[in-house]
């Protein structure tokens, strides 16, 4: 078994020379949600990559086909070269003389990410990667969205700009490729015209008695209330609905320093053959006694859909309140 030291060594002096000389790096590359592995191909096809993939191959929710968190390539250690050094995302596994998992950035590129998961034989690399994987996931995954909530922001409307921000008491960077529909000041749409479709951002307010109360059929039934009234379809009687076969999946997140119900679930329709994901934040307004809603739906048909929600995701994301 090839010993995976040497290129850690090298790791940790290119990091150092970095730091302390300021190298000047290149620019990574690489698409959003794309991760290159560097293992050995012996570990790569038995049973530490059967481990690995457990991980990296969970099928994402909310999504209509079974889409995976990441991209990935693999390549053995000796063909590490400097084209596979600008890869943004690197992830590296392998056996080395002590138990590791840590991260490092900008050791090739700038901007990149290289997570390392070491054991001091397979089978503690397994347990290693395992007790790590959500980590693993989450860690790649916070990158890309810092990338590309970055780009948003350098192209997005003000503030000011857009009516119903004002009145919700919130506010998202809603990049400039995205085109108002609709903004009464309770109701804000704008929608991006895709190659492969359309992008959606959605912003409302539902007023309720008993924030507490509040469950996820409520959820539902306030959704499709707004959808039938502000989101038509392109014929008469036709709208926005959530699918009823397949139950979003709703989970207590997080977002802009607050509490948020995040909801993932399937959209279509009514009347109609349109349907695709959505990925939508509930915020509990305590003081004005309502729920404040922001969400993001796609329509790419024949399209793969992970990438399209997780620019969605990105941009609702950096939500930010008065």
């Amino acid at each position: 078994m090839r010993n995976f030291l040497p290129l850690i060594i090298i790791i940790l002096m290119i990091s150092s020379c970095a730091k302390s000389d300021k190298i000047t790096l290149v620019e990574s590359t690489g698409r959003i949600n794309h991760v290159l592995i560097v293992m050995n191909n012996e570990d790569w096809d038995g049973k530490v990559g059967d481990s690995l993939r457990q991980i990296i191959a969970q099928p994402l929710p909310g999504l209509p086909q079974e889409e995976y968190p990441f991209t990935v390539n693999q390549v053995d250690p000796i063909t590490f070269n400097s084209l596979f050094k600008r890869n943004r995302n690197i992830l590296f596994i392998g056996v080395d003389t002590l138990e590791h998992f840590y991260s490092n950035t900008n050791l090739y590129a700038s901007p990149q990410l290289t997570l390392t998961v070491l054991g001091r034989d397979k089978d503690e690399l397994i347990d290693n990667m395992m007790s790590h994987g959500e980590e693993l996931i989450s860690t790649f995954k916070e990158n890309d969205m810092r990338l590309y909530q970055y780009k948003v922001t350098r192209d997005a409307y003000e503030t000011n700009e857009i009516n119903t921000f004002n009145n919700l008491g919130l506010e998202f960077k809603i990049p400039k490729a995205y085109r108002v529909v609709e903004d009464t000041g309770d109701f804000m749409w704008y929608r991006s015209t895709i190659t492969r479709g359309l992008l959606n951002l959605i912003a409302y307010e539902i007023p309720v008695q008993n924030l507490d109360s509040v469950s996820e059929d409520d959820l539902i039934r306030y959704r499709d209330s707004i959808g039938k009234t502000y989101v038509p379809g392109q014929f008469d009687s036709t709208y926005l609905v959530t699918e009823k076969q397949v139950r979003p999946i709703v989970k207590k997140v997080n977002v802009g320093g607050r509490e948020a119900l995040e909801s993932r679930g399937l959209w279509y329709v009514e009347n109609d053959y349109m349907g695709g994901p959505f990925v939508s934040y509930t915020f509990k307004d305590e003081d004005s006694g309502r729920l404040l809603v922001i969400e993001g739906f796609s329509y790419t048909p024949s399209a793969k859909k992970r990438d399209f929600v997780f620019e969605l995701e990105s941009i609702l994301k950096t939500v930010s309140f008065d």
